[in-house]
């Protein structure tokens, strides 16, 4: 653990030091705030997920996108009426989450596709599974009524974990549909019911 709270300290810019402890930085001596993102996040939100474009296979995207392209679609979320969230910690932006609609035909309107990142230095403190909770909370409030993750790479077992301890069930795999880093990768659907998911009607009227 003494490394990850060492890449820690560095992120979030303390001094290193030889002398400061690990027990210095231990998560109950961290303060942690999930909020609504800011476009003043929009810089920590492309250096966190680039991380992830160019060393991990979580993301099927081989370049990682500029400042620009991250604004623009933080602001598609924000336009289509659904949360886009982050996790500080220590003031500093460490992860993101946001949920958006699966396709843009009407029929799927209740139906939204999360995402979630975390800072490669911050990969032990829960920030995923506290900003996916909340994540699920606000689509919840706002009257959607399922959720799906499409996580690259099988062996993915950080996020896979991550969403079956949120209520998540596997509910389909695309084999070898992605190349990235020199193999194949697949694609593992996952799925979960908000609210009174498919019991009842979203609400009268509804075609």
């Amino acid at each position: 653990m003494g490394g990850v709270f060492q890449r820690l300290r560095h992120a979030l810019g303390h001094p290193a030091s030889d002398t400061l402890k690990t027990n210095d930085y231990i998560p109950n001596t961290m303060t942690t705030l999930i909020r609504p993102s800011q476009a003043s996040d929009v810089r920590r939100l492309t250096a966190i997920y680039a991380h992830h474009v160019v060393h991990g296979s979580g993301s099927f995207e081989l370049i990682a996108p500029d400042e620009n392209e991250m604004a623009r679609r933080r602001t598609a979320v924000l336009d289509n009426g659904l949360p886009y969230l982050v996790a500080e910690v220590d003031g500093a932006v460490m992860g993101y989450a946001y949920a958006n609609l699966f396709r843009p035909r009407p029929a799927y309107r209740y139906l939204v596709e999360n995402s979630v990142y975390i800072d490669h230095a911050a990969q032990r403190l829960s920030l995923g599974r506290a900003l996916m909770a909340e994540l699920i909370q606000r689509c919840e409030a706002q009257g959607a009524r399922q959720m799906i993750a499409v996580i690259g790479d099988s062996a993915n077992l950080g996020s896979i974990r991550l969403h079956q301890g949120l209520g998540f069930e596997q509910v389909g795999l695309i084999s070898s549909s992605g190349w990235k880093h020199q193999r194949w990768l697949d694609t593992v659907m996952m799925q979960r019911a908000l609210g009174l998911g498919d019991l009842t009607p979203p609400h009268t009227g509804t075609p």
